[in-house]
């Protein structure tokens, strides 16, 4: 349009995302109305044998499970068969409203289905389990070009049972999304905004019915196989990492794999394996039976991965800001989701095993100890009261179900995120783990910090061990990196020095979890900069913290340097000059003293150390005390790699220069195989040259 257009910029926007959100609405429809054939199509050859002296199944039967589905059916042909030509035919002045406002009014057809349902299911799950001559007979159903046996028929009925009232849910959304891209002035807006009235008053008068109805799956009559927990874990076959989706249901435990989504058909799963909850233990790994080798990926990869995924998450944020096409943004999140999926199918570590009592064992690989204490814990209260059966049809019908069932939709991806989700807090988060009451019998105790980073949880920090008491009083202050973090966890264990009374179970030594919690990291809370107590109630134990945020704009500001004399804020090159040295003197021994006694040890550098040691060989450090290498020997090693790092962090400027951080993030992001390698060891030569040179230009330190 010319100059003389009626509409405005952002009005004409508004008036081609309206466009856009009815094409979407039509291509909905196409395949709500394809899944609503599938169910019809069985109809008229079942009707047919319900005549005849052997019937699959009877009328009243046929009836009860197709009730209302052809008048379903209608509704929505008739409403496609009426959006269609307009979409096509479109001009912003084009009018919707009346179709919407009609659908809306039809929503009794639904309350009716809905009401049917548990009879629907009593039902079909009836015929499910007849006997033989019903599959016989219904072998020669043809469905088109395809036979369907009759239990395989089912199956995909029980799938598709709750698509009529999740489609009242989208269409709905869907229906929120087109009143807010017409404008006020357009004739569709009151009659829309009417459609969206009548859909929503619907939803919140079938919600209380419906939702417990998705978390549950008929067993017998009477009885129900409820879902108690789900969630995506990574399962170890035969040495290689592969995501899966568990379920824990109230008799069994069952492991599926997420099946690709092809051409825009809806989600679903295959079953892996199952165990009955009556047959499942936690693997006893005997002395003499071989513990299935874990593939440890080493650390810096993993940092390499985190630097690649903040990298492109940069690179999306400048985009956005300069405004590029969508396409640009879109290659990027690709990229950022499959950085995402490596990284939390590479770094669980962690071995979760079961066992089946009649077959074989599992192995799951997590990040927290906290979720597989979590796991145990449901399982063995469920274990205590559970029954089970389970035929081949249920298995498939349950497998089928889970799509519906599941309570944890997506993989913690960035992509997968809303909008107006917290992006958590990025910094450094100071906890001082003060004391513990509750125990009923002197134990020895400590305590170890978890936080959520890139979509997973991590051990953080742990107390040193308090002996035989039932108030252990830590006192113990820890600085924690935070990425992108949400929660903090708290895990309360019982040392066991004992050898004899060493619970073997997944292969290692465990020491006993006495309690566990969490707190919500509130960013609005912690944004005083004020330490600020808590109590952390789990099991009957209460453990006082205290907790304080440092933001990373803060934490890893550079200040000049005013300090002449000790070694921490001061420059390399006074310090190399007073030396006599080219490399600092707490850099080779705190190097040496890990490499002596740390290099078994998981996570050196990202498990916390104690702060208060930290602060002590610092001050040691600073006033040159000759006795800093025995002060170390007796301490934790995690504490000499924080002293190291925080170190490095107080240099008045970053080791590898403001300037030169770009190709040093670029080199590490860069994770190669094969030929590659050497295009990497390249770049590495030409980054560590150019620092080389820039330090010896700028005489800050000698490099040779």
């Amino acid at each position: 349009r010319g100059g003389g257009s009626e509409f405005e910029p952002d009005l004409e926007k508004g008036l081609e995302m309206r466009k856009w959100v009815l094409s979407g609405i039509l291509a909905s429809e196409e395949t709500y109305l394809s899944h609503l054939e599938a169910l019809l199509l069985p109809m008229k050859p079942l009707k047919a044998a319900a005549t005849t002296s052997q019937p699959v199944l009877t009328s009243q039967q046929i009836e009860t499970i197709f009730f209302k589905v052809p008048e379903l059916y209608e509704i929505h042909k008739e409403f496609y068969d009426g959006l269609f030509p307009r979409v096509q035919q479109w001009s912003h002045q084009q009018r919707v409203g009346d179709l919407f406002q009609k659908l809306a009014s039809q929503l009794g057809v639904y309350r009716a289905f809905v009401d049917n349902y548990e009879v629907a299911m009593e039902t079909a799950e009836k015929c499910c389990q007849a006997n033989a001559q019903f599959a016989e007979i219904s072998e020669g159903l043809c469905l088109g070009t395809s036979f369907l046996c009759f239990h395989c028929f089912f199956f995909f009925f029980t799938a598709l049972l709750y698509k009529p009232v999740d489609r009242v849910t989208r269409s709905t959304l869907v229906l929120h999304d087109l009143l807010k891209h017409t404008p006020v002035s357009h004739p569709d807006h009151p009659l829309l905004q009417d459609a969206l009235r009548i859909s929503q008053n619907f939803l919140s008068s079938i919600n209380e019915e419906i939702t417990p109805r998705r978390q549950s799956m008929t067993v017998k009559k009477g009885e129900h196989r409820q879902l108690l927990k789900d969630s995506f874990m990574v399962e170890l076959v035969e040495g290689a990492r592969k995501l899966r989706h568990v379920f824990l249901f109230t008799d069994l435990f069952l492991c599926a794999k997420l099946k690709k989504q092809i051409g825009g058909k809806s989600q679903q799963y295959d079953c892996k394996w199952y165990i009955p909850l009556t047959d499942l233990s936690f693997q006893m790994v005997d002395e003499s039976e071989a513990v299935p080798n874990i593939p440890l990926v080493p650390d810096e990869e993993l940092d390499a991965m985190k630097i690649k995924i903040s990298q492109i998450k940069n690179d999306i944020q400048r985009e956005k800001r300069a405004n590029k096409g969508s396409k640009v943004i879109e290659r990027l999140k690709k990229k950022l989701s499959e950085q995402e999926s490596l990284l939390l199918l590479m770094s669980p570590n962690m071995a979760f095993r079961v066992h089946n009592r009649n077959g074989k064992s599992y192995t799951f690989l997590i990040s927290s100890d906290y979720e597989r204490a979590e796991w145990r814990e449901n399982i063995r209260e469920q274990q205590k009261k559970c029954d089970f059966s389970l035929t081949s049809v249920e298995l498939q019908m349950l497998t089928n179900s889970c799509v519906k069932l599941q309570t944890v939709h997506n993989i913690p991806l960035t992509i997968n995120k809303e909008d107006d989700e917290s992006p958590g807090l990025y910094g450094f988060l100071n906890v001082i783990v003060h004391s513990a009451t509750g125990f009923k019998q002197s134990s020895n105790l400590y305590c170890t910090l978890e936080v959520d980073s890139f979509g997973y949880f991590v051990n953080k920090a742990k107390t040193r061990v308090y002996r035989d008491t039932t108030e252990p009083n830590w006192n113990e202050e820890f600085e924690i990196e935070l990425e992108g973090s949400q929660t903090l966890r708290i895990l309360c264990y019982e040392k066991c020095y004992n050898k004899m009374k060493l619970t073997k179970e997944d292969g290692e030594s465990t020491d006993r979890i006495m309690g566990k919690g969490q707190i919500q990291l509130d960013p609005q809370a912690l944004q005083d900069k004020d330490w600020q107590r808590t109590v952390i109630s789990m099991n009957g134990v209460e453990v006082k913290l205290s907790v304080k945020f440092t933001s990373r704009e803060f934490s890893l500001k550079r200040m000049p340097s005013r300090k002449q004399t000790g070694v921490f804020g001061v420059k390399i090159a006074i310090v190399t000059k007073r030396e006599r040295s080219k490399v600092p003197y707490i850099v080779r021994q705190c190097v040496e003293e890990i490499e002596r006694r740390g290099m078994e040890e998981v996570g050196i550098y990202r498990v916390s150390g104690v702060a208060t040691d930290i602060q002590a060989l610092k001050a040691a450090f600073d006033v040159n005390n000759k006795d800093v290498s025995v002060m170390m020997s007796e301490m934790d090693v995690n504490a000499i790699a924080g002293t190291l790092k925080l170190y490095f962090r107080e240099l008045p400027e970053p080791l590898f220069t403001d300037e030169l951080y770009p190709n040093f993030a670029e080199g590490i992001g860069r994770y190669c195989k094969g030929n590659e390698m050497e295009l990497r060891n390249e770049l590495w030569n030409d980054i560590l040259h150019q620092l080389k040179m820039s330090r010896f230009l700028k005489g800050r330190l000698r490099i040779e």
